[in-house]
């Protein structure tokens, strides 16, 4: 069960950006049941609205994109706790896949390693070759059949699932979204809270949760720049909780002074401090 106590939360487009960066991505030809997913480490959503994904070189979907094909792409966001059900949302993009015209790697390789300095980068080589295409901080000198093979997928639709239901969202309205601030360093900061800062979540809880729910295991589950989640798992279940931050907020600074004040902390809610 979910329930929210934010007038603003981020948007569906908002999330699938946000899940092209921290999500699973598996890529996998629409249509087709005789063809399985395959597991894409790189997935990154470029300026133009166009999605490009690594996945391993002689992989029949690769093989299949070389004159164009529908295909589908699913976007799981796990939450980064290890918690009883850890599937927070789940996207699909789906859209035209073909490969990466060889003159265009290189370019790509460099605008992605950018944002997502991912190893799997250093694997890219030309579909028509077996060397890479151009040096990107290392020479790929391994097997070939190891490598990766860059392909585009241009989105004709794109839907967004979570607990409360789904929801499609529109191509441009995707490519307007910009991911939330948090996305990158947001398992890191719920791992600390978690485990180096249990009492702050106790105090969430006792400040937020009426008592009923206060009887099972509260977590961490997610945060972004409007406020956070908690999830309560008790024997009669889960529950989700959304907790508003009092404005949004775009740094670490802010957004551990919205937990604090989430918490009723009095130095934050206007009562000076005792003078000696």
């Amino acid at each position: 069960m979910t329930t929210s106590t934010a007038a603003t939360v981020p948007t569906s487009a908002e999330r699938i950006r946000s899940a092209c960066i921290r999500g699973q991505a598996l890529l996998a030809i629409a249509d087709a049941a005789d063809a399985a997913p395959v597991n894409a480490p790189v997935c990154h959503l470029m300026a133009d609205g166009s999605v490009v994904v690594a996945i391993p070189v002689g992989n029949p979907v690769a093989e299949a994109a070389a004159t164009g094909v529908q295909a589908m792409l699913e976007l799981t966001d796990h939450a980064p706790l290890k918690l009883r059900e850890r599937v927070r949302a789940l996207a699909w993009i789906r859209g035209l896949l073909h490969p990466v015209p060889d003159d265009e790697i290189a370019v790509l390789l460099d605008q992605i390693a950018s944002v997502d300095p991912n190893p799997v980068l250093l694997q890219v080589i030309s579909p028509r070759s077996t060397a890479r295409t151009r040096d990107v901080g290392a020479d790929y000198d391994g097997d070939p059949d190891d490598g990766h093979t860059l392909l585009r997928l241009t989105p004709e639709s794109a839907v967004l699932a979570d607990a409360t239901g789904a929801e499609a969202v529109e191509v441009g309205e995707l490519l307007a979204a910009r991911p939330d601030p948090f996305c990158a360093i947001e398992a890191h900061w719920l791992h600390h809270l978690d485990s180096a800062h249990p009492e702050m979540v106790a105090r969430l809880a006792a400040a937020i949760l009426p008592p009923q729910l206060r009887r099972g295991q509260t977590r961490p589950l997610a945060v972004d720049r409007y406020g956070m989640w908690l999830r309560v798992e008790s024997a009669e279940g889960d529950r989700d909780i959304r907790l508003s931050f009092p404005r949004p907020v775009e740094d670490v600074l802010s957004l551990n002074r919205a937990v604090r004040a989430l918490m009723g902390c009095p130095f934050l809610n206007g009562l000076p401090p005792r003078r000696q």
